[in-house]
């Protein structure tokens, strides 16, 4: 098969949708597939077989979705160039994660696709796909009831989850290591966190004494500023890591924000204290909170009594990574697959 993708990522994007999406990609590549991604806006690697868009020269739509003006233009000239892209070779796949993109761009790019998958977190606008994904816990198949066709395949929560298949090896090892206290804490407020919320959660808890490592990306435009803090404090900094799934297995619990990186928390059953830094993350925050696989933290500076309460009671932190790991196996990237390859 070959598939397309069409997903963004920049400073106030983030670059989960592209992490998601890269995952998903390497393993169709591992079975064969042929994989090319269309962007319109791009950081971090170009590891992938990157076709950037057409420069825009519309605005983004004020009457389109809550997110239209993460995509820089209006909907329907983004569907032109996509569709000008697909052209010369259509797609047996086309996929697209984009949350300024609904059933109106879909149905434009349809003639140049076989099938269209659509990944989505919010369920706030219509789809025009033959597959949809939802990662997220708490969600329901009634939650598309009426966006998406009624022929559509749902793929739906963190059973489903697109993450890396190292986390999935390292599971086993993770939850056995559960249980002891707290002594090591992984800070990973995203992989730009433009409003630096890590400088603000490094500022709370610099005064404890534990040991802290911060995950960041090489695009984080904040990432000089938190590098001279890890330096006064003695923290660890690790950018652009290949190897968060070792991160996760050796942290006793994490400082996050919500999104991708939550599904993997919860499948190395990693217990977080998380922090909301955009509306679109407090859903799947409180659906976390209710299956007791994450505490929300409203901010920053209520970090070192929760932190106290969870050094002061390992019971309690064992009991969060349980509920943790219960959330995900962390073998959704296969049901992913299998899906597409079975449709």
């Amino acid at each position: 098969m070959r598939l397309a993708f069409r997903v963004d990522a920049s400073v106030q994007i983030g670059t989960g949708h592209a992490v998601r999406c890269r995952t998903l990609a390497r393993a169709l590549a591992a079975r064969g597939h042929e994989v090319a991604f269309l962007s319109r806006h791009w950081v971090g690697a170009e590891d992938i077989p990157l076709t950037r868009l057409s420069p825009a020269i519309t605005e983004p739509d004020a009457d389109g979705p809550a997110h239209a003006g993460w995509l820089g233009c209006a909907w329907s000239e983004d569907a032109q160039h996509t569709a000008q892209a697909l052209a010369h070779n259509p797609p047996d796949w086309l996929i697209v994660d984009h949350y300024a993109l609904d059933a109106r761009w879909e149905r434009v790019v349809a003639p140049h696709a076989a099938r269209i998958m659509a990944i989505d977190d919010l369920a706030d606008r219509p789809h025009a796909c033959a597959l949809l994904l939802d990662q997220n816990l708490g969600r329901a198949e009634q939650g598309y009831q009426g966006l998406v066709p009624a022929e559509a395949r749902l793929l739906i929560g963190p059973h489903h989850a697109l993450l890396r298949p190292e986390f999935a090896a390292a599971r086993e090892g993770a939850l056995a290591r559960r249980g002891g206290p707290l002594r090591h804490i992984l800070v990973t407020m995203g992989g730009v966190d433009k409003g630096n919320a890590t400088g603000a959660v490094l500022d709370a808890i610099g005064p404890l004494s534990l040991d802290v490592t911060v995950v960041m990306g090489a695009e984080a435009p904040h990432l000089r500023a938190v590098r001279a803090q890890t330096e006064r404090l003695g923290a660890r900094l690790v950018v652009d890591t290949p190897d968060m799934a070792g991160l996760m297995a050796a942290a006793d619990l994490a400082i996050g924000a919500v999104g991708s990186t939550s599904w993997e928390r919860c499948c190395l059953a990693l217990p977080t204290l998380a922090l909301v830094i955009a509306d679109n993350q407090r859903e799947a925050a409180q659906a976390l909170a209710a299956a007791g696989a994450a505490e929300i933290v409203d901010a920053p500076t209520a970090l070192p009594a929760r932190l106290a309460h969870y050094r002061d009671s390992p019971a309690a932190l064992a009991t969060m990574a349980a509920r943790a790991g219960a959330v995900t196996d962390g073998r959704g990237l296969e049901r992913v697959v299998e899906a597409l390859e079975s449709a």
